[in-house]
């Protein structure tokens, strides 16, 4: 395996074993340091991880228990309305 081949397998905040010189490895951890910052800071790229994996948890329970995700929609509904009218009432006062 050469060195480019390792770096490819490697996340993107991993630092590669085996650097020698003290600047490359520098370089490395400072770059896998960024990443993990850019990785970890990154709220909108993470909401929509997150999001994307409720969407899917939701079609699969869906599919498995149709009744219950319907059930737990209405509910939701309610639970939402519920709020709306409430905020809307207390700004009607």
């Amino acid at each position: 395996m050469t060195n480019s081949e390792i770096t490819r397998s490697l996340p993107k905040t991993a630092v590669p074993a085996g650097i020698v010189d003290p600047v490359e490895s520098a370089r490395a951890e400072l770059k896998a340091a960024l990443a993990a910052i850019e990785i970890k800071g990154n709220f909108p790229r993470r909401i929509d991880k997150a999001s994307k994996r409720a969407v899917a948890e939701a079609r699969v329970f869906a599919d498995r228990n149709p009744s219950a995700a319907i059930a737990g929609a209405v509910g939701v509904a309610v639970v939402v309305g519920g709020a709306v009218w409430a905020i809307a009432r207390a700004l009607a006062r």
